[in-house]
């Protein structure tokens, strides 16, 4: 004959495997577990000190509204921080020494206008970018609203509040690439020539594309 009391343990530990949950429950709830976990590292703010040998600003510039040219200026330093994708804030200094032209709509090398020379002497001189005097550039976020940042950019001492729009960020192993487009008006700035004529040949808009890579802190 069983014992009573042998009994009611077999049926409690009978009732408690019945009661505990499946394989596919426990694997449910630990996938949970982890995904949990990955929304709140994502939802941390991360902060990344900006490479600037793997990030790029470049710039376009449109004569007559028939010719253009391009070319690429470096940054010195910078810093941004993400958090959930998106940029939360940064400040980003440009070098105006290193403005440097990539298109090929120059004339040759010895003509005596319109060559590639002659436009970087015009684009460091004091008419333009003055970069003796103000050998940096800035810009700095103030705000961020989707995939626009508001800030405040500085050329030539002049400061404005100026927009960077479709911005994309991506983040992985540590590493944050941000993209995004800056179009300011160069008049605002002072950037121009001092004789009127010659400064009708360029459009007042100046068009900057940023692509930064930075190493999180």
């Amino acid at each position: 004959m069983k014992s009573p009391v042998l009994s009611v343990v077999a049926l409690a530990a009978v009732a408690l495997v019945a009661c505990g949950p499946s394989e596919a429950e426990i694997k449910a709830q630990k996938e949970k577990a982890t995904a949990d976990s990955l929304a709140a590292l994502a939802a941390m703010e991360k902060n990344y000190t900006v490479d600037v040998a793997g990030s790029k600003v470049a710039w376009t510039g449109t004569m007559l509204g028939v010719k253009s040219h391009n070319g690429t200026v470096n940054l010195t330093e910078g810093s941004f921080g993400v958090k959930g994708g998106a940029l939360t804030g940064g400040k980003f200094v440009v070098d105006m020494k290193s403005v440097a032209a990539l298109d090929t709509n120059y004339a040759k090398d010895d003509a005596k206008q319109g060559t590639r020379a002659m436009l970087l002497g015009h684009l460091a001189s004091p008419d333009f970018f003055a970069v003796d005097s103000f050998p940096t550039a800035t810009f700095e976020i103030g705000a961020v609203e989707g995939n626009t940042a508001t800030g405040k950019f500085t050329v030539r001492g002049v400061t404005s509040e100026e927009k960077v729009t479709d911005i994309v960020v991506t983040e992985e192993n540590g590493v944050a690439k941000a993209t995004g487009k800056l179009t300011f008006d160069r008049q605002k700035y002072s950037v121009k020539w001092k004789a009127p004529m010659k400064d009708v040949v360029l459009n007042d808009a100046i068009e900057l594309t940023v692509e930064l890579t930075g190493n999180a802190q």
